[in-house]
């Protein structure tokens, strides 16, 4: 038996944000989804608007399985990840034998498929990925902190801060024409 996509299908039980107060739980399933959205998004942007030559399948496919070592570990809390540079090599570490034991489910004949999408050969694919990754989670802030939610707002500057240091045209575009609209109600939205 093959136990990976039972494994995969378990990702809706792993939660997210697990230090702060949420107003909503968010688990890494959902995000991983919209990471793969964001990630495609900003793939079309490169292609379309920056003269670039990503493959957005790929990138969208990356992005949906970036999170899935966490099935295994769960997910470590940034603040913690990023401590030192000790703890967050350790925590390289960790997530590369949990994605392997991951691979190591599936039948030797599909394991170079999946290598990839959770190792991204290409690094415009990965780079896109953390972009998205670091996008998905300013968007829980901001959702965050419009359900008044005042927990977030550390977070909320970090992360804007960390996505200006990408220097990223896609995202910037990104950042000016879509992410306002995460701020406005359904209503406003009309």
């Amino acid at each position: 038996m093959n136990h990976f996509f039972a494994y995969i299908n378990r990702m809706r039980f792993i939660q997210r944000w697990a230090l702060m107060r949420n107003s909503y739980t968010e688990n890494i399933q959902e995000h991983s989804h919209q990471v793969a959205v964001l990630a495609h998004a900003l793939a079309v942007l490169r292609n379309e608007k920056f003269g670039g030559q990503v493959d957005a399948g790929a990138v969208a496919v990356a992005a949906l399985y970036h999170d899935a070592g966490e099935i295994l570990t769960g997910d470590m809390p940034t603040p913690i990840k990023y401590y030192n540079p000790a703890i967050r090599q350790a925590y390289k570490a960790v997530e590369q034998v949990a994605e392997e034991k991951l691979l190591d489910m599936l039948p030797p004949e599909l394991r170079p498929a999946y290598e990839d999408a959770l190792h991204p050969a290409d690094p415009e694919v990965e780079e896109l990925v953390k972009a998205a990754d670091k996008l998905s989670a300013h968007i829980k802030c901001i959702e965050e902190l419009k359900a008044g939610n005042n927990e977030f707002r550390q977070a909320a500057a970090q992360t804007a801060a960390a996505m200006d240091a990408m220097r990223l045209p896609e995202l910037d575009y990104f950042r000016e024409h879509f992410l306002p609209s995460y701020s406005l109600t359904l209503d406003e939205l009309e």
